[in-house]
């Protein structure tokens, strides 16, 4: 038997060998071990994931070395910094609120997509990045969306409410198990699968529209409309709480990323028709 104490803010957190508990105020919660392993080892994976496709699209656009280094480096950078503060903050307790509290998981979500949404539309840099990346690429790489089977697992295992963990787990899962046929099927027929990459882009934002709206509806804050049970405590706490403030903007991204490039695709081949070029 491992334990340890370590006082955090407004909890006691104490481990032990299987699981760690977390005394909150007057509700005890149980965080199974393997969610630490599961969600770190998803995001480290799906971070190298996405610099090792960024890097191998821009070599095939024949980005010289040195600027493919420099992009790729500052992508690593923002992307590493992001995951880190974000492991930070949640291991100190910044995003989880008691049912009288202001919540403050809303920053953590949407503050990235804030700066990242205007970079993807009106960054000439950022424009360039896109239009060397694959669109199939793009869409493919979603296929980490079907880690969301973790929500599933923890409402069988009474940790998380059904309000929320059905939508989220079952909508990621479709979505991770559609992108690579999705990507495959672009790949084969740009012109025909155009608007089954948009639907793609349009379903996965909505699921996770759906995800965080219940995220908020079942989260203990002053915001939440009625109480449930199991309370939704584990999505404001670390390590569970990295989805929402990492994995949930870097997925909301990368969708616009992709309606991006699909609207510059469509613009080009309508201007080439314009001039009597024909589409490539």
């Amino acid at each position: 038997m491992i334990s340890s104490h370590l006082l955090l803010t407004s909890y006691l957190q104490y481990y032990s060998y299987g699981t760690v508990t977390l005394t909150l105020r007057r509700c005890v919660i149980t965080i199974p071990a393997y969610l630490s392993v599961y969600v770190l080892t998803g995001s480290a994976a799906i971070v190298a994931a996405l610099l090792f496709g960024l890097n191998r699209a821009l070599a095939r656009a024949d980005w010289s070395a040195g600027e493919r280094a420099r992009v790729v480096g500052g992508a690593a950078l923002i992307l590493v910094l992001w995951l880190a503060g974000a492991i930070a903050l949640g291991a100190a307790g910044a995003f989880h609120a008691s049912s009288g509290d202001v919540p403050t998981l809303q920053y953590g979500v949407f503050l990235p997509i804030l700066l990242g949404a205007p970079l993807i539309w009106r960054s000439p840099l950022v424009g360039r990045i896109i239009d060397a990346v694959p669109q199939q690429w793009l869409v493919s790489v979603q296929v980490y969306r079907a880690l969301g089977v973790i929500f599933l697992i923890l409402y069988a295992d009474s940790k998380l409410p059904g309000l929320f963990a059905w939508p989220a787990g079952v909508g990621d899962v479709l979505v991770g198990v559609l992108a690579p046929i999705i990507g495959l099927a672009y790949a084969r027929d740009p012109k025909q699968n155009g608007d089954l990459v948009a639907g793609f882009n349009l379903f996965g934002l909505a699921d996770l529209a759906i995800a965080i709206s219940t995220g908020f509806l079942t989260a203990p804050s002053v915001a939440q409309p009625f109480a449930l049970e199991p309370p939704n405590e584990l999505i404001a706490l670390y390590p569970l709480v990295l989805i929402p403030v990492f994995l949930v903007p870097v997925s909301i991204l990368l969708h616009l990323a992709s309606l991006a490039k699909l609207s510059r695709t469509v613009t080009d081949v309508d201007r080439r028709r314009k001039i009597g070029v024909a589409p490539v």
